[in-house]
Order: C-alpha cells, then structure tokens, then sequence
C-alpha cells in the first residue's frame, strides 16, 4: 500500500505505508506485514482471495497497524494488480472495466497458470472495495509492446501467428521498465538519450534490450520458459528435446513442460537447489562440481545474451541488474562482465562489493559501459500507474 499522488511521482517522494505477502492461501495462512513502526508476522486460516484482503483491510483498520490514514475499505480508494499477460490488446496499463476483464480471460490460454489467479484477485478486491472503487491492471508484457515485428515473430509458418498469437511476448515488463527510469534518473537522462540493457536476475530470469526508453527485444518468448538460465526454468533449448525427452521417458508432452519449468536451469544442473546463495556457498565450502557448473552456465548464459543485445542495439552506454541476484550478488554480476572487456566493460571492484540492496554505479571511471546495480520496486510502479490511469494520465517512464 502506497500513498502516491502526481506531484509525489513526479518527486519520487512516494510514501509506502505498508507493504506484506500472503502465503498458503487455502488453509493457514502465514501473514507477513511491514509497516514503518515494524514487521509483523502471523498466522490466520485464509480459505482464498477475498478472505485474505478482508484480513489484511482488517489489520490495517486496527489500532495495532498504528496506520492512522486507513480505518476500513472506504480509505482505499484504488487497487492496483499486477497481471501477467495482455497478450497484444493491452500495451499499457488500463483501469479494470468488464470489456477489460474479458480481455485478460482472452489472454487464459497463453498465461493459464497466472492470468486465472489474477482475476480472483480483481474479483476478490472488486467484492471487498466495492465495484465504485476503481481497479487498475498493469500487465507484465506491455512494456514490451514495442517490440518490432522481426523481434516478436518465430521463424514459423506465418499462418499461425496470424491465426494463433504465436509470437514472442516478454515478461517482467514492470521490472525493466523501473530500472531503466532509476537508470535514467541516476544518469540525469532523457528517455530518448538512454540505451540501456537490463537484467532482471532472480527465480526467474530476463534481461531487455531498450532503446530511447522503449524495449526492442527481451529474451523471454511467448512464455517465461524462453532465455536466461533461471531458478528452475531451462531457459533457451532446442525444441526437438521436447519430443525427445518424451519418447525416451514416457512422458506427456505436458510432463515435459513441467519438467521444464519446474526441475530444471540451477535446480536441474546442481541437483541440490534453485538458490543461488547455496551454490555459491557449495562451491566455496565443498567445491561441489555441478553447483559450479551451474552458477557458470547461468552466468555464460547472461553474458551472451548481453552481446548480443549490444549487436541489437548497435552499442549500449549502460547496463542494469535487477532482481534478488541481480541487487544483492557481487560475485554473479563481476562473473557474468568477466569477459565483457572488449566491449569496454570494466567493474570496480570496491563499488561491486559495497553495492548490496542499493543503487549506484559499480563499474569503473574509465569503464566505457557504465554498469550499475538497481533495486527494482514493482510495487511501486503499480502503484504510480494506478494513479495515472484512474486520473486520465499516461504513463510518462
């Protein structure tokens, strides 16, 4: 929960009154809650979506929250939802009408596992608020929206992109697109001077070519399996494993995709984890051989796709990581710019190893990329959209 207004965006003096998760909705729930007097959590039988924002609206109402500004539902007066796919109707952010809504149900069969639980959670909320309190959905793949046609499409008959959507989508559009505004801000950029090559590194992995402000090519595809070596996805492979692996172990090819979404990139490599901080501890207490090969195809991985979007753009002036490894691992982003140099990639070691949880520059003065580690906010991204959209305003970053 944030209090933001124009001229608080504008600032970047946007107030975060609260902020908090849910887990094991269903049966109990545990109830994670951060507010500026402190962290708080407990646990409380949550049987779905609408039970959860009733228990939280609760909270906040109490004396306990010590949140003054919020007494009950009325005190809410827009809801923000992060939705993962909007397929290519929705290229930015929309306040949640019916034709909406019906919209991102058009969108279930490319996002089946995602696009469903985002609907309880607008039904939950228009049920809780009330269908007066305006609700606004920011999808995942409309930041990348603009990319051209020969980034999007597969090299498949054309007939079934015309017919099916098949195309590349891209995701964590939120991520990418807050970065290269923190980017341009600490660089005291234009949208149009900036060139940038953003690497969202956590479970899930994508890195984004932007050009002038604008995504013009990101490594997922039509759906997040596509690119990076991430936490438990493959990544990039070759499609004809799919068949094989099927045949070979008596599996559906839905199997498959769940292997490959599920047990495999870190998990599948290391057989021991999908955490990055255990496989860099691996190596170094064990020298555990597949947790090393691990973390250095996650790292390879990276690094090529850093090049070859340099090609893409004809040059890049910085380069962004985001995300839980991206913000918090030294040794990651020196590994993945370690063979960087010929395109004038030079890190500070001193700046790498301070920059933990924070943003700044970590590369040297006389690195010709500047390289800098972000801390991306998507809550905060949502939240300034939703009040941009519920006041007639585009998005300006």
């Amino acid at each position: 929960m944030i209090a933001t207004d124009l001229e608080r965006i504008k600032l970047d003096q946007d107030v975060r009154l609260l902020r908090g998760e849910i887990e094991r909705i269903g049966g109990e729930a545990i109830i994670t809650l951060q507010t500026k007097s402190g962290r708080k959590t407990v646990t409380a039988p949550i049987r779905d979506m609408g039970a959860a924002l009733d228990f939280v609206i609760r909270w906040i109402a109490s004396d306990e929250s010590g949140l003054a500004e919020v007494r009950g539902p009325a005190d809410v007066h827009a809801v923000g939802h992060r939705v993962v796919h909007g397929g290519e109707r929705f290229s930015e952010s929309a306040v949640i009408t019916d034709d909406v809504l019906k919209g991102i149900e058009s969108c279930i069969e490319l996002a089946p596992l995602h696009n469903p639980n985002n609907i309880k959670g607008i039904l939950a909320a228009r049920s809780v608020f009330g269908p007066g309190t305006p609700q606004v959905a920011v999808f995942d793949t409309a930041f990348h929206h603009s990319l051209p046609e020969h980034a999007y499409l597969y090299a498949i008959p054309y007939h079934l992109y015309r017919r099916h959507k098949i195309r590349r989508y891209g995701f964590h559009g939120t991520s990418h697109r807050y970065v290269a505004y923190r980017y341009r801000r600490l660089r005291n950029q234009t949208r149009e001077q900036a060139n940038v090559i953003t690497l969202h590194l956590g479970n899930g992995c994508s890195a984004a070519a932007i050009q002038k402000g604008c995504s013009v090519d990101t490594s997922m595809g039509m759906t997040p399996l596509e690119g990076l070596v991430m936490g438990t996805r493959s990544g990039d492979l070759d499609p004809a494993i799919v068949n094989l692996i099927s045949g070979k172990e008596g599996l559906s090819p839905h199997e498959v995709e769940s292997l490959l979404n599920t047990q495999s990139g870190l998990l599948g490599i290391s057989g021991l984890t999908n955490d990055m901080r255990v496989l860099l501890d691996e190596v170094k207490e064990h020298d555990d051989r597949r947790a090393r090969l691990a973390i250095e195809l996650f790292c390879y991985r990276a690094r090529k796709y850093i090049g070859s979007f340099l090609a893409a753009l004809g040059g890049a002036e910085g380069i962004v990581f985001t995300g839980g490894i991206g913000e918090n691992s030294p040794e990651i982003r020196e590994r993945i710019c370690r063979g960087l140099e010929w395109a004038g990639v030079a890190l500070d070691d001193s700046r790498n190893q301070q920059m933990i949880g924070k943003e700044g520059l970590i590369s040297g003065d006389g690195s010709k990329i500047g390289v800098y580690a972000i801390p991306t906010d998507e809550e905060l991204l949502i939240a300034r959209d939703t009040v941009r959209c519920v006041l007639g305003e585009r998005h300006p970053s």
